[in-house]
């Protein structure tokens, strides 16, 4: 698949340290696609260029970590532009997800040869705002609200297995009143999750088999408690990707979440807080540039 036009938005601030624009310039030269560059800064971050570029561009490419790609997306989805991704940052959860090379030069040369196909990928909608990954309440919203910028770029993914440590011992339950699909379920859980993919942003582990970004559904995964064989089982559940109690789990297109207290919450990468959560897919909402496998 070739693309005539392509605007890459290059985040400077991105997990990766590497001669980004070398690359791009390698690739691009002499190439049919006619290529363009912009760089974000703190007047013009990635939301507005990708903006900008919707419906006038054939593909917008994003270099950056989930973070950027995550802005990308909500400037980009529903419209025609298709959303190219250059993984650069820590844990690259969205690149993971789609099969797309972790290398900065393959996922570049992914732009511009034949070997790509387009894919409509769902999103998800929390509170009337866009996300292309998950929202986290609990542990999983802790441990990356406390992997601070300077922290990744120390410990790279160790980050969030460090951070991820502290909160599990700091981290109370939480009592939740969930309608999903309509049913009302309460549950008690110290880590709730609804994701639109699977990897969690550890190597390539997932979180429980069959999570996919193009079924139409978003998957509610709680953890009730931190108990020392609770974290044995779900560390094997995990590992072994196979289906476990201790990991309570539900496929939805809806859910409403009602917590006991008003809670910080993640969506994608940027932290929130609520009292009442309103959460649905949006099947399709998004044409990303993948690697074509056939």
């Amino acid at each position: 698949m070739k693309f005539k036009n392509i605007h890459v938005i290059v985040n400077p601030a991105a997990g990766k340290q590497e001669p980004i624009f070398s690359y791009l310039n390698k690739a691009f030269f002499d190439s049919y696609s006619k290529l363009q560059v912009h760089v974000t800064s703190q007047t013009d971050d990635v939301f507005s260029i990708a903006s900008r570029h919707a419906n006038k561009d054939d593909l917008v490419a994003i270099y950056g970590g989930d973070g950027s790609i995550s802005e990308a997306a909500r400037a980009l989805y529903g419209k025609n532009t298709i959303m190219g991704i250059i993984p650069g940052g820590t844990a690259n959860v969205t690149a993971k997800d789609l099969g797309i090379p972790l290398d900065t030069e393959e996922a570049i040369a992914l732009l511009m040869n034949g070997s790509s196909e387009t894919i409509d990928m769902d999103m998800g909608e929390v509170n009337g705002t866009p996300f292309i990954l998950r929202i986290n309440l609990g542990i999983m919203a802790e441990m990356i609200i406390a992997a601070d910028a300077k922290m990744k770029d120390s410990f790279g993914q160790l980050a969030y297995g460090l951070t991820a440590i502290e909160s599990i011992w700091k981290c109370d339950p939480i009592q939740y009143k969930m309608i999903i699909d309509g049913e009302e379920i309460n549950e008690t859980g110290v880590s709730l999750t609804v994701t639109n993919g699977g990897n969690i942003g550890i190597g390539d582990f997932s979180f429980l088999p069959g999570i996919t970004v193009t079924d139409g559904f978003l998957d509610v995964i709680l953890m009730n408690n931190t108990s020392f064989l609770s974290l044995i089982r779900v560390a094997g559940t995990t590992l072994l990707q196979t289906e476990s109690d201790v990991l309570k789990h539900w496929k939805c297109k809806e859910i409403i979440i009602y917590p006991e207290k008003p809670v910080k919450y993640i969506c994608d990468d940027t932290e929130k807080e609520a009292s009442i959560l309103t959460i649905k897919v949006l099947p399709g909402a998004l044409r990303v540039l993948v690697l074509n496998n056939n």
